[in-house]
């Protein structure tokens, strides 16, 4: 092997290494991006989860007085119906 060919094939597998690391890192960088955005997902959901959990004896109390309110309203206005 000729002097020449020599060095074109140790910058030849000089640069096959370092692709190698990058495309590495790229991929790393990829996995963690996709557990990030499923973490985040998840705390997405869950936090909207917890708040209907919270918020939901409170919604269920609002519609039952809105209830009694419009069943109140409903017979005051049916005793001064004239017939």
């Amino acid at each position: 092997m000729e002097p020449e060919e020599r060095e074109m094939l140790k910058k030849t597998l000089e640069l096959a290494q370092d692709n190698n690391k990058m495309l590495h890192s790229i991929r790393r960088g990829m996995f963690w991006g996709k557990v990030v955005r499923v973490i985040y997902w998840v705390v997405i959901i869950g936090a909207a989860v917890g708040v209907y959990y919270y918020i939901n004896p409170y919604i269920d109390s609002a519609i039952s007085a809105y209830g009694n309110v419009k069943g109140d309203l409903k017979s005051f206005g049916s005793m001064f119906k004239l017939n």
